[in-house]
């Protein structure tokens, strides 16, 4: 079992930036691809970026190019660089993590979840 817990979310206005932090605990010696998804109010929940566990990252068309996932496999930790936020970024992020290498932009394809963290970007 890997236990996941997300951390950095908040209020910030539109142009600001956010950092979230996601730290995996338990069974962290599998190789594990990780990935950042949301869900906003009414909406389903929608994939925002993924990296490999050899790094290689994924992102949504609507965050390329101002958001930027990393992770720091010596602390088992995965974060989100989040610039030029918008109000339609406002929702619960989650972080998830997957018995697999390779990443999936699928939530059904992830295994273990966050408890969510939200962010809400104000106009």
């Amino acid at each position: 079992q890997v236990q996941l817990g997300e951390s950095g979310g908040g209020l910030v206005q539109a142009g600001g930036s956010l950092r979230l932090s996601c730290a995996a605990s338990g069974r962290t010696s599998s190789r594990h691809a990780m990935g950042w998804f949301r869900q906003a109010p009414g909406k389903e929940r929608e994939f925002v970026a993924a990296i490999s566990w050899s790094g290689d990252t994924y992102y949504a068309d609507s965050v390329k190019g101002r958001f930027t996932i990393s992770r720091d496999n010596s602390k088992d930790t995965m974060y989100l660089q989040m610039n030029s936020l918008k109000p339609e970024d406002t929702a619960v992020y989650y972080c998830a993590a997957r018995t697999y290498a390779l990443v999936t932009t699928t939530p059904a394809g992830y295994d273990y979840w966050g408890q969510g963290t939200q962010v809400t970007v104000s106009s």
